[in-house]
């Protein structure tokens, strides 16, 4: 994927984060991963400060502001004491939306994901759950409302079946829309949800404390949905066994098994679903991710449905 980088933005985008920052920038290093098709870089300042950029247009996606701005949003109305970064300020000309983070030493946990990475991981979802339970106001979408189309991928499966579909799912299709439909309605909670715990939106410090990234899709919803999500994305990577996992994260060891494969029934079918479609603007690699994570997950939810 072809990202933006600092030294291409307008420069008066550039001055509002050096006014937002109080100094000039000197140095910046574009990060990788993520599917953004705008910026996202660590700058470095003249006085030796540091920040996180990220900034976009509907040049690059025509969707890409709209989730930009729900992100500063959701990130200015974050209490104290969530592992998130901190908003330093944010620019909106009706055409570039940039946000500017306090920088977080770290890096993404390895993939396949390793045992106690993953653990640290999974233990900071509690404390997300705990911090952000009650959602605070400013999330007035439900995962449910965010969802609905989502976990509507079954039926456009069986609407219109790829050729390729898996002969077990196309052999179910029925109970896989029922199950979405369960998991669909499972989603009531007032816990404000990430919405897209991975990998890839997870920093782990050098101290060993798992920082939450990247808040465009956050709503209400149940606790649990993060540590399903993931769970989800420890499938994906493979190396551990889901079922025991979700057995043993307190998020989830006591949610009805049946909502648990019904919320992983409705992933699975909007992930084949997506899959299939024309690639977003600026997003090509997108697709391709979404039937990694369906191919992934297809087998886990057979085993799930099958008892």
């Amino acid at each position: 994927m072809s990202r933006l980088h600092w030294h291409e933005l307008p420069p008066h985008v550039r001055a509002a984060v050096e006014t937002i920052l109080g100094d000039r920038v000197v140095a910046a290093d574009s990060q990788p991963g993520g599917f953004s098709p705008g910026t996202a870089d660590r700058v470095r300042t003249a006085r030796g400060g540091r920040a996180f950029v990220k900034s976009v247009s509907p040049t690059q996606n025509d969707r890409s502001p709209a989730m930009h701005r729900a992100e500063a949003r959701i990130a200015a109305a974050l209490p104290a004491g969530t592992p998130a970064p901190r908003l330093l300020g944010s620019h909106d000309d009706g055409h570039w939306i940039t946000l500017v983070y306090a920088d977080v030493a770290g890096r993404h946990p390895v993939t396949p994901w390793d045992a106690a990475e993953l653990a640290a991981a999974l233990s900071t979802l509690e404390t997300v759950a705990a911090t952000l339970t009650p959602a605070p106001a400013v999330a007035t979408t439900t995962a449910a409302d965010a969802l609905a189309d989502d976990f509507g991928g079954w039926r456009r499966i069986a609407d219109d079946p790829p050729a390729d579909l898996d002969p077990w799912a196309r052999a179910h299709l029925d109970e896989l829309c029922a199950a979405a439909d369960q998991g669909l309605a499972a989603l009531a909670g007032d816990t404000l949800c990430h919405l897209d715990v991975r990998a890839d939106n997870l920093l782990l410090g050098p101290d060993g404390t798992v920082t939450v990234v990247d808040w465009p899709w956050a709503c209400r919803g149940p606790a649990w949905l993060d540590t399903l999500l993931t769970v989800v994305n420890v499938q994906v990577y493979g190396g551990h066994d889901p079922d025991l996992l979700l057995a043993t994260s307190p998020l989830t060891a006591h949610v009805d098994p049946a909502d648990l494969t019904g919320a992983l029934a409705g992933y699975t079918g909007f992930f084949l679903d997506g899959a299939r479609q024309p690639p977003p603007p600026g997003i090509p690699t997108v697709r391709a991710f979404q039937r990694l994570q369906a191919d992934a997950l297809l087998p886990w939810l057979s085993r799930r449905l099958s008892g």
